[in-house]
């Protein structure tokens, strides 16, 4: 337990410190944009008066440096400050859009994980068979592509040939789940698509590995049925492997949904981030690169935990 402990610890201040590199990578990066700010936000015909009243007001008289240090220490205070595009509150701008992009997450991964699983298992029983080839071609095939390319076929086959779900997602906030799940399957579809190939793949080959072990070998003199073999031998010990290829994987699908989101018009925080840069509306971008920064950070702290308790073995050196 205590060696969990420090392993949580060290994994959480290793966190912290790539959220501020993180952090100030974002923020110089968007300084080196050419234009300003305050006349992509006003337009051409603002006064040079407003101009300077809205540089002073948004601190865009300052340097950089000074900028960035007021806003983390705002940040570090709970404070995400207010967006310079609209002037209203960040906490209240990325409040549902962050609860979007985390349902549309959360539904891809209901139908990736148990399939990508189901696969990898059923390819690792049959293996090189015709099944085997197949389920290899088709997963490798979808990830070959790029996200919205992928996206753009199933619009043209599920929404446009065949007219079976909307190719634009529109949410709100009273929309019943059964419509919500209904207008969020193309964009889930797509995820799934993307992410299916890696972690079926794992599961083939950290199954297969095992079962040439001698505790394998030992089950089939036995005469155990290779099924229970699979399911009740290999699985278990395949486990980390596997968990940690599913929270890489679950970690895309939250911090890789940006262009789903755009292709789709899906309100969510990747569609919110694509807005943010276009208008340089730097705290916005801050906010957003830090939540799916320490999004993907949980995550692989979550897998290697869960790896750990699947497999005692990893807490030891030897």
């Amino acid at each position: 337990m205590l060696t969990i402990l420090r392993l949580i610890l060290q994994r959480l201040i290793l966190g912290a410190a790539t959220l501020a590199v993180i952090s100030l990578i974002v923020f110089f990066g968007i300084e080196l944009l050419p234009g300003d700010p305050a006349a992509a936000i006003l337009g051409k015909s603002a006064t040079a008066e407003t101009l300077a009243a809205f540089r002073h007001e948004m601190h865009l008289d300052l340097p950089a440096w000074q900028r960035y240090a007021i806003w983390a220490s705002d940040v570090l205070h709970g404070d995400f400050g207010r967006s310079i595009a609209t002037g209203r509150s960040i906490d209240t701008l990325i409040g549902g859009r962050l609860a979007n992009t985390f349902f549309l997450a959360a539904y891809a991964a209901l139908i990736a994980v148990p399939l990508a699983l189901g696969l990898g298992v059923l390819a690792a029983l049959h293996r090189n068979s015709v099944f085997d080839r197949v389920v290899n071609l088709i997963t490798l095939t979808a990830i070959s592509f790029p996200e919205f390319f992928v996206a753009y076929i199933l619009v043209y086959l599920l929404a446009v040939s065949v007219n079976l779900f909307p190719g634009i997602t529109s949410l709100s906030p009273d929309l019943p789940l059964w419509d919500r799940l209904f207008r969020s399957t193309l964009p889930a579809l797509t995820l799934t698509l993307v992410v299916v190939a890696h972690m079926m793949r794992m599961t083939r080959a950290a199954i297969i590995s095992l079962m040439s072990s001698p505790y394998i070998e030992m089950a089939r003199l036995k005469g155990i049925g290779k099924v229970r073999i699979v399911l009740r031998h290999a699985l278990p010990n395949a486990l980390a492997p596997i968990i940690n290829v599913v929270a890489l994987n679950l970690a895309y699908l939250v911090v890789g949904v940006v262009v789903v989101e755009v292709v789709f018009a899906y309100p969510g925080l990747g569609q919110l981030l694509v807005d943010a840069v276009s208008t340089r509306d730097v705290p916005l971008v801050q906010v957003c690169s830090l939540i799916f920064a320490a999004t993907y950070i949980l995550l692989n702290l979550t897998a290697d935990i869960l790896s750990i308790m699947s497999n005692p073995r990893l807490l030891h050196s030897r």
